[in-house]
């Protein structure tokens, strides 16, 4: 994800998400006892891939934690703001104690430190992301604007990832197993439910584009609104009829001269074995 250059942090806070330590940081660095540092509630990752953490745990256990975490006070202890893969790395190679640099922050700051750290080295699905940023929305007052000022991305951007968040839960789901990008997520936003499922299955499995995507997903919606704008009760019955016999989605289309279209959507071979099946039975 390509950022803005500049954000609402100070040089110093900067300074501590880079991927290399700078001599400022390492003096104001200090071990601390891994057993006083608790996760931080405002994560926006929920997932972290066993062989990063694999990887890491091997680095760390040859070389110690090159770059200190950065951690706030919380309690008599401390609060995790950014680094969390380090410190389960470190945790994992057992060693007692972590450099790290603590600083008070705020909620919000901890929420927007957390999301910058992330999203610069690419860990965080459009999903988390789009999730993290209606946290600052919802939770913290912070208009589309702010979010973009903030975490150093347009304002646009907010707005399109926010949008993703309208989309059915299982095709979310797929984006979050980034099984869909954000660019082939994107055009499913305001097509009905199982149209957009339907064209999620088909492009993980026939690996469309983002362009290809937006071509489909027009003419699902064409298609639904030719079929709103004229409803008819027998042909919706019909419908929903054969969609059970099926047991998959069905459109069928009655034109005013007596011509019309059935279309019987499948995703894999086998659904298309089975429809056959049925009809030649």
């Amino acid at each position: 994800m390509k950022k803005q250059k500049k954000r609402g942090l100070g040089r110093g806070l900067e300074a501590l998400l880079s991927d290399e330590p700078s001599a400022e940081v390492m003096r104001q660095a200090s071990m601390v006892a891994i057993s006083k540092i608790v996760p931080n509630r405002y994560q926006p990752r929920s997932h972290f891939a066993d062989e990063e953490l694999q990887s890491l745990t091997a680095s760390i256990r040859r070389d110690g934690v090159l770059m200190p975490i950065l951690l706030r006070p919380i309690g008599d202890g401390y609060e995790l703001i950014a680094g969390e893969r380090r410190w389960r790395a470190a945790q994992a190679a057992g060693l007692p104690e972590i450099p790290a640099v603590v600083r008070e922050v705020d909620d919000l700051q901890a929420l927007e430190l957390a999301i910058i750290e992330n999203e610069q080295r690419d860990d965080l699905t459009a999903i988390e992301s789009a999730r993290a940023y209606q946290r600052m929305m919802s939770e913290f007052g912070c208009t589309q604007q702010q979010v973009a000022e903030k975490i150093g991305v347009s304002r646009v951007q907010v707005s399109n990832i926010i949008r993703l968040l309208q989309l059915p839960e299982s095709v979310q789901q797929m984006i979050e197993r980034r099984e869909l990008s954000m660019g082939q997520a994107r055009p499913l936003v305001g097509l009905e439910k199982r149209s957009a499922e339907f064209l999620a299955r088909e492009c993980r499995e026939r690996g469309w584009s983002a362009r290809q995507m937006e071509r489909e997903a027009r003419r699902a919606m064409n298609r639904h609104q030719t079929a709103k704008a004229d409803p008819d009760a027998d042909v919706v019955a019909l419908q929903e009829e054969l969609e059970r016999k099926l047991g998959l989605p069905v459109q069928l289309v009655f034109r005013k001269n007596g011509s019309g279209e059935l279309k019987i959507s499948y995703t894999r071979p086998d659904e298309l074995d089975g429809v056959l099946r049925k009809l030649r039975s």
